[in-house]
């Protein structure tokens, strides 16, 4: 009667998994996605074909790639003395000595790679020292690695009092020494 008892509870066990499995599957497929990638219901457009019916609205027709073009340099891009300039998107390494300023010209990134660098402004604003997301006023240290973003022409960095050993640092944009 044991072994009866047993077995009678072993079957009601396994047909109740098997029909709560079988509610739970069909909700499952339910709650998919019902098309294939590329398929009419969940088509794959490349960034080209959406670029060619956005001018189709737009009247245009379709577009073809063009090659970009360098900015030119209008002069505009340095301020104070002229030692060097660089384009917008090239870097340049720039030693800056004892006793010398590296001005930023606006818009303008400074990476710190050796030495002992400390802000240089004119006024009380700072610079933008992105990699600790932090603002960084006039005298205070410029971490090494650090990626420095100058807002407005003018300020700049130069090597800390008391230091005898010059700097290196990579610029993107327009900068000069003083």
């Amino acid at each position: 009667m044991k072994s009866i008892t047993k077995l009678s509870l072993t079957v009601i066990v396994l047909a109740a998994g098997v029909a709560l499995g079988s509610i739970f599957d069909i909700t499952a497929q339910g709650a998919g996605v019902t098309g294939q990638a590329g398929t009419a219901d969940d088509p794959v457009v490349t960034k080209s074909y959406v670029d060619q019916q956005i001018q189709k609205a737009l009247g245009g027709g379709t577009t073809t790639p063009t090659t970009p073009t360098t900015p030119t340099d209008n002069g505009n891009n340095n301020s104070g003395n002229n030692n060097s300039s660089s384009s917008s998107d090239q870097v340049t390494i720039v030693t800056v000595k004892p006793g010398e300023k590296l001005i930023a010209a606006a818009g303008a990134e400074f990476i710190v790679r050796n030495g002992h660098a400390v802000i240089y402004s004119a006024d009380s604003n700072g610079v933008a020292d992105l990699t600790d997301g932090k603002d960084v006023t006039n005298g205070q240290a410029v971490g090494n690695n650090h990626l420095m973003s100058f807002p407005r022409a003018g300020r700049g960095i130069m090597v800390q009092d008391g230091v005898k050993s010059s700097l290196t640092v990579m610029v993107r944009g327009g900068y000069s020494i003083q």
